[in-house]
């Protein structure tokens, strides 16, 4: 009698290969693409976004079919191997960014990163219900309600990345200030609120939403924050102080690293976005001694090196932008874009003003919380599955998405340059730094 492990077959010999091979050009790439756009004065995630763009459909699935096909085969199996991969990446690389948020920053400013994430998100959300409302007809799939069309581009637009914004903000040196601060903090509200109306609004397409619908993932994100901080938090102190005591740095990493994959997996059963639980995890981890965030270093660096880039390498790859050779289409992909940009910054920079923030900081807040990402990318794909988005509409989201992660660098740029370092910030970067010897004058430098 044979045992259930033996049945399980081993991973195919060409398949490995495809699979090694796929993993080893993408990372090559993303670091070649962002070495170049670092020389064009812009972080190394902007050019790491362009390679899947390359080499799927849009460039490389073009011009040499035969050759994306034998590099890039569209099996799912093989296809998954590296989307497990990806998504390994970009659950670690939030949790690396949780680490690096100023918990006492939040709790004193928890009010105006309300404000401003909600700035962020409600003008969006109304211009891009108002957008769908207006629509063409031949955007909108026959068998899709105009009202469920008008909701769901309202949540793709009313999002942010935050896996995108924490690496550019990371790339530019910008985590440490108080701007980055506040933009993750507000980013998170924008997510979270997000995911919810998404669900909502995924229910509401499939003809079956109701008060639970509602009801389910507020009571998951209060339970996911309630346990986190009651239960988790006094348990993952002792770990850290324990940690600090201990000699053994790798036993370190790989708690931290299981830590963050755990917690993942526990907002990802309760319906809610990994994203949140690895951040959360992060969050508490970066509390802990600053002996063991110097140990976390090796971490950060394969995150930020390796797993980052291939995730936004991999995000790219599922993109086809030829729809845009159709004037029609190119023209309606512009008004998505200007309204997509205009709610995003103006909602964000009048709730960062109405919090009392000033003009320039204001804006690159705007600036920063305008990229979609692949958070995006996420949403028009679960559209496309159920039926509420054309491949046309996908396409749509999919370049203001895109267009608006390469926008946000020089938005950053042009207004971080008007601002003023604060001794907080000067001092947020020499305790919470990761790298023995980086100091606050290294990251202004390098800004």
């Amino acid at each position: 009698m044979h045992s259930a492990a033996a049945s399980i077959p081993p991973l195919a010999h060409h398949q490995l290969f495809v699979f090694l091979l796929q993993a080893g050009t993408l990372v090559l790439l993303a670091l070649v693409c962002g070495r170049l756009a670092t020389r064009l004065r812009m972080p190394a995630v902007a050019g790491e976004l362009c390679v899947g763009i390359v080499l799927g459909p849009t460039v490389l699935g073009s011009v040499a079919p035969a050759v994306a096909e034998w590099l890039l085969p569209r099996s799912t199996e093989q296809f998954h191997l590296l989307d497990a991969l990806a998504q390994l990446g970009v659950v670690l690389l939030v949790g690396v960014t949780g680490m690096e948020m100023d918990t006492g920053l939040v709790r004193r400013r928890g009010a105006t990163a309300l404000s401003v994430g909600m700035g962020g998100l409600l003008l969006p959300l109304g211009l891009g219900f108002a957008a769908g409302w207006a629509a063409p007809d031949n955007l909108i799939p026959e068998s899709t309600d105009r009202l469920v069309f008008s909701l769901f581009l309202a949540v793709a637009l009313c999002v942010s990345a935050l896996p995108v914004i924490a690496k550019i903000l990371t790339d530019m040196n910008l985590v440490h200030r108080n701007v980055g601060q506040l933009t993750l903090a507000a980013g998170m509200v924008d997510d979270i609120i997000g995911w919810i109306l998404l669900s909502v609004v995924s229910a509401a397409a499939a003809g079956a939403a109701g008060l639970a619908d509602v009801a389910e993932p507020l009571a998951a994100t209060a339970l996911a924050l309630a346990f986190t901080f009651l239960i988790v938090r006094p348990l993952v102190r002792r770990a850290t102080r324990a940690a600090e005591r201990s000699d053994d740095s790798r036993a370190t990493v790989a708690g931290a690293t299981a830590f963050i994959l755990l917690a993942a997996a526990a907002t990802h059963a309760l319906g809610l976005e990994a994203m949140f639980g690895a951040f959360l995890a992060g969050m508490l981890l970066g509390a802990g001694p600053r002996a063991v965030r110097t140990r976390l270093a090796p971490l950060r660096t394969v995150v930020l090196a390796v797993f980052a880039p291939l995730f936004f390498a991999t995000a790219g790859l599922r993109v086809d932008l030829r729809a845009l050779a159709d004037p029609e289409v190119l023209l309606a992909a512009v008004v998505l874009l200007l309204i997509a940009v205009t709610g995003k910054v103006a909602g964000a920079y009048a709730g960062a003003r109405a919090a009392g923030i000033g003009a320039w900081e204001s804006l690159a807040l705007g600036g920063a919380l305008n990229a979609r990402g692949v958070i995006q990318l996420v949403i028009a794909t679960v559209g496309l599955r159920i039926g509420v988005l054309t491949t046309t509409t996908y396409t749509l989201i999919v370049l203001v998405a895109i267009s608006t992660s390469l926008m946000a660098p020089p938005i950053l740029r042009f207004a971080m340059s008007r601002v003023e370092h604060t001794a907080e910030e000067e001092l947020r970067s020499r305790e919470r730094s990761f790298l023995p010897g980086e100091n606050a004058s290294g990251n202004q430098a390098e800004a």
